[in-house]
């Protein structure tokens, strides 16, 4: 039976399970070749403990670190689709939908702000 997120265990497992499945995924794959997943594990865990739990987090910027990645609405739309499915697929509640739709609204802003950037930026 599903339960709601309720704890960063739950987060972590979560975000283990969402990159899992990204790096199986043909269109998303090659995106993140070379990534050291356990380096940034705790990062992304802290982010979303941050937006679900309100947790306390460390200070960055977030989006900075994706400007350079050369990624297009498509890659936007397969990360959001694989962020819900995870979510309906291991959990069920107001936090679980809280994080769906927090994922949307992170993925139109990136989305968003990088074809801005580079379309007025285009050497970024």
């Amino acid at each position: 039976m599903k339960t709601d997120i309720k704890n960063r265990a739950d987060i972590e497992h979560l975000v283990r399970t969402f990159y899992g499945k990204l790096l199986t995924d043909d269109i998303m794959a090659p995106h993140f070749e070379g990534i050291d997943f356990e380096h940034h594990f705790p990062r992304m865990i802290g982010f979303w403990a941050f937006v679900l739990l309100d947790e306390p987090m460390t200070t960055g910027n977030v989006f900075q670190k994706h400007i350079r990645l050369d990624v297009q609405d498509v890659h936007f739309e397969h990360w959001i689709e694989h962020f819900c499915a995870t979510v309906d697929d291991l959990f069920t509640g107001d936090v679980a939908e809280k994080a769906k739709q927090n994922a949307e609204t992170i993925g139109y802003t990136f989305k968003t702000k990088m074809k801005y950037l580079k379309n007025y930026y285009p050497k970024l």
